[in-house]
C-alpha cells in the first residue's frame, strides 16, 4: 500500500489528534530527534498570538547527502533555497531520480517553469545527490488534506512534491485542494485549542503564492550516520560501517557513544576457536556464534545462532541468524538470509542468499541471486537433522 493510502487508514487518521511525525521502518539514524523537533518549532513560531494574527504550520521533511551511494539507491532531485544562517532551508522541488530520468528520456530535457526560472530569489540552488529519509513534522491540517484528496499516492514525490511546487507555482495549491483544508482549519479555530495542537504560527508565510504554509527541508552532511536501508546493498554496506564502531567495552567512558554500539564485537567468545582469525576491529558476531577452527573473519556481521565451519574465509558479508557455512567455504561481499545453508566447498563473491535457501556443496558464484527452492525445503521438513552431519 502506498504511504499517503496508509495515512488515508481510518485507524490511523483516529490515531492523528495533534501536529505528528512520520517515520519510515528503514531508516537508520544518529541523530536526536529532538534535535529536529526543537530547529521545527524554532522555525515555526511558537509566542501566544491574536486570532488574525493565526497561520497555519508548514512542515519539516530531512534529506540526507548520500556520498556513498549504492547500486540500487534512490536519490532525488531537489531544489532548496537557504534560510538565512541555519541549517534549515526553503524546499521549492522534490523530484525522485527515477522519475527525472524518465522524463528526460520523454521531453529529451529537463524542463523548468518560466515561474520557477523568473523566482527572484537567486540563492536557490538544485542538488542531485541528496536522498530523502522519509521522516516528516506535519502540522495537524495535512491529515485532513490527505484524507480529503484521494489522488496523493506518495508521501514524498506527491504530498511533499507538489506542496513544495505549489509555494511559487500559482494555482497548484488550488488543485490539490489546499485552499480549501486551510479555510476550514480557520474556521475550526475556534472550536480547538489550536495552541495546545500546536498547528498553528504566528509567522506568515514567505512565499511567491500568499497563504501557502511552507515546507523547510534539514539537509545533513556530514559523518553522523543517516541511512535508509531499503536493499541488499544497502543492509551490507551499512552493517559493515556499524561492524567498525567501537563497542561499549572499548568505548571511552568520556567519549560521546553511537546509539548503535554493540555491548561487545563477539556476543559469545567461548563459541570460538582459539586458532581461528577475527578482525575485531571490523567485525559483529552475535549470541552462540560457532567458529570452528582455521576460519578466518574479516569486516563482517554475522547473526546469532550461526555456524562457520573449519577453514570458512568470509570478508565484507552480512549473514543473518541460524545459518550454516560449510567447510572451506570462501564468502566475499555476500548478503546470506536467515536460516539458509552453504555448502562445503563453496565459492561466491557479491552474491545475494536470500532466506531458507540451500547452496550446493562446490558451489562457485559472482553476482547472483539465490533464491530458495520451497518445493525441496517441503520434502525435507520431516528430517530435523539433514544439516546436523553437514560440517
Amino acid at each position: 500500500m502506498a504511504t499517503a493510502q496508509l495515512l488515508r487508514l481510518p485507524e490511523v487518521q483516529s490515531c492523528i489528534e495533534s501536529d505528528f511525525l512520520l517515520l519510515p521502518c528503514d531508516l537508520v539514524c544518529e541523530i536526536e530527534g529532538r534535535y529536529l523537533l526543537q530547529m521545527w518549532m524554532a522555525s515555526q513560531g511558537q509566542a501566544v498570538m491574536a486570532e488574525e494574527e493565526r497561520h497555519c504550520r508548514g512542515s519539516l521533511c530531512m534529506y540526507y547527502h548520500a556520498e556513498d551511494a549504492v547500486k540500487g539507491e534512490g536519490l532525488d532531485l531537489i531544489a532548496v533555497e537557504p534560510l538565512g544562517q541555519t541549517r534549515l532551508s526553503k524546499l521549492l522541488m522534490s523530484i525522485g531520480m527515477d522519475t527525472v530520468r524518465r522524463n528526460l528520456q520523454r521531453d529529451k530535457g529537463f524542463l523548468l517553469r518560466q515561474s520557477f526560472a523568473k523566482r527572484q530569489a537567486t540563492q536557490a540552488k538544485i542538488l542531485t545527490g541528496f536522498r530523502d529519509a522519509h521522516l516528516y513534522m506535519f502540522p495537524y491540517w495535512v491529515k485532513n488534506l490527505v484524507r480529503r484528496q484521494e489522488r496523493l499516492v506518495s508521501i514524498s514525490e506527491d504530498l511533499i512534491g507538489l506542496w513544495a511546487k505549489s509555494t511559487w507555482q500559482r494555482g497548484l495549491h488550488e488543485k490539490l485542494g489546499m485552499d480549501t483544508c486551510l479555510s476550514h482549519q480557520k474556521e475550526n479555530y475556534g472550536k480547538k485549542d489550536c495552541l495546545e495542537l500546536s498547528t498553528v504560527t504566528h509567522k506568515l508565510p514567505q512565499n511567491d503564492v500568499p497563504g501557502v504554509p511552507p515546507v523547510l527541508a534539514y539537509l545533513h552532511t556530514g559523518s553522523t550516520l543517516v541511512h535508509r536501508v531499503d536493499n541488499p546493498a544497502l543492509l551490507l554496506s551499512t552493517s559493515l560501517r556499524l561492524a567498525k564502531q567501537a563497542s561499549i567495552e572499548e568505548a571511552d567512558h568520556t567519549a560521546t557513544r553511537s546509539p548503535f554500539a554493540h555491548d561487545r564485537k563477539i556476543a559469545s567468545p567461548e563459541c570460538a576457536a582459539s586458532d581461528c582469525f577475527i578482525s575485531r576491529a571490523d567485525c559483529l558476531l552475535g549470541s552462540n556464534v560457532i567458529v570452528e577452527s582455521r576460519s578466518v573473519i574479516k569486516e563482517s556481521c554475522i547473526g546469532p545462532n550461526s555456524k562457520i565451519c573449519s577453514g570458512a574465509r568470509i570478508t565484507r558479508c552480512v549473514i543473518l541468524d541460524n545459518v550454516i557455512v560449510g567447510k572451506s567455504c570462501v564468502l566475499t561481499g555476500c548478503v546470506v538470509g536467515s536460516c539458509s545453508y552453504i555448502g562445503n566447498g563453496s565459492v561466491l563473491r557479491d552474491c545475494e542468499v536470500q532466506e531458507c535457501n540451500v547452496i550446493p556443496e562446490q558451489t562457485e558464484a559472482k553476482n547472483e541471486k539465490f533464491m530458495p527452492l520451497f518445493e525441496d525445503l517441503e520434502e525435507n521438513t520431516d528430517s530435523p537433522d539433514m544439516f546436523a552431519d553437514s560440517c
